[in-house]
């Protein structure tokens, strides 16, 4: 989990809006569409692998993948929401 601290302070590398943790139900939806071959990251590559937990920008359009307690906030991970059905 990340410390409530540093979610106070990042933002979206791109926008630079706040970002939040995403919700279970919604990483479970984005999981899915991983599974299913659906999603690419904002540099269009494949993301094959699940998701365990997500920092999801405030307009809700894009999610960040947390990996091993660190957020990955590089621009090219950041995973478009609107591959999520």
């Amino acid at each position: 989990m990340i410390n409530q601290k540093l979610l106070e302070i990042i933002v979206c590398p791109v926008s630079h809006q706040p970002l939040r943790i995403a919700e279970e139900q919604l990483i479970d939806r984005l999981n899915q569409a991983i599974s299913a071959g659906r999603v690419k990251d904002r540099a269009g590559r494949p993301v094959t692998a699940p998701i365990q937990e997500g920092l999801m920008r405030q307009d809700g359009q894009v999610m960040y993948p947390i990996r091993d307690n660190i957020p990955v906030l590089l621009a090219d991970e950041g995973i478009p929401m609107d591959m999520v059905e």
